[in-house]
């Protein structure tokens, strides 16, 4: 029950048919990673960044290289 977590496997995406994308607020700086289907546009959010460790988490995750993101405003 108050045991340590057991750490999620890393989740394979279409790296066809989505884009890996990190969202930011101009006005609140509230950053949320996902992915985007280019042909919809259509943005899946799955992680909200409040720091550095959760931006390598999504990384690690979801094995994506950092050279791979795009950022939105």
């Amino acid at each position: 029950m108050f045991g340590r977590r057991k750490k999620q496997a890393a989740v394979p995406y279409d790296r066809g048919g989505k884009l890996p994308v990190i969202r930011s607020s101009i006005c609140t700086g509230e950053q949320v990673a996902g992915f985007k289907d280019p042909v919809s546009g259509r943005f899946e959010e799955l992680m909200l960044l409040r720091d550095d460790q959760d931006f390598r988490e999504f990384l690690r995750r979801y094995q994506v290289e950092e050279s791979e993101i795009k950022r939105e405003w």
